[in-house]
């Protein structure tokens, strides 16, 4: 499979972290922050995230492959309220990301939940908005604003990979906990997405 054309993102915060004692190993070696270069419309990442919750990537993206392809395409709110339960349950769906599916669809729909808006308002709001879909909770609202929406500042203290990465790059004996980690990287401000990212690639392999 093709991976798809990246860009550099957030390259002031990849300055300041090369400098830094903790960070500037991984951050020379990884280099930059990439993101895909035509990012994936809001309610299609918004589908792909629920069905990727809980699952290995390999059986996740055979799941979602098979939703978009049972949708005829990718995922639109009139394609996931007009297809049968039985057709996305055959698809691999579970009843509860069924249910979340068609949640997200229906408020898209009613125009409860107003996708474009995202791009514009605050992040906590962002997160406020979108945890009233069922199934979709802070830590993928979070995902949504720093992989999808970009922004800078968002440090997702639940993530097991970003705790574990902060205490392989500190030298910690054990990874901090969600509450330990929260006032740890403020002096990172406003660049903590990158921080996150780095932390992530400091788990790979």
């Amino acid at each position: 499979m093709t991976e798809p054309d990246t860009e550099i993102v957030w390259p002031e915060a990849f300055q300041r972290l090369i400098s830094d004692p903790a960070f500037g190993d991984l951050v020379r070696r990884v280099g930059p922050v990439r993101m895909p270069m035509e990012p994936v419309p809001l309610f299609p990442y918004l589908v792909r995230s629920i069905v990727y919750q809980q699952l290995a990537g390999k059986a996740a993206a055979t799941i979602h492959g098979r939703v978009v392809a049972a949708l005829g395409g990718p995922p639109t709110p009139g394609a996931v309220l007009g297809i049968s339960d039985e057709e996305l349950r055959g698809a691999g769906l579970s009843r509860n990301k069924l249910a979340a599916v068609r949640d997200l669809a229906a408020r898209v729909d009613r125009g409860e939940l107003d996708l474009p808006a995202m791009e514009s308002l605050p992040d906590e709001k962002v997160v406020e908005r979108l945890i009233t879909v069922r199934g979709i909770g802070p830590w993928t609202a979070r995902m949504l604003l720093l992989f999808r929406l970009r922004r800078p500042d968002v440090w997702p203290v639940g993530d097991l990979a970003v705790r574990a990465g902060w205490g392989r790059i500190h030298g910690m004996g054990a990874p901090p906990t969600a509450k330990e980690l929260l006032p740890l990287a403020d002096s990172h401000r406003p660049w903590r997405s990158a921080v996150a990212w780095y932390c992530w690639r400091a788990m790979d392999g």
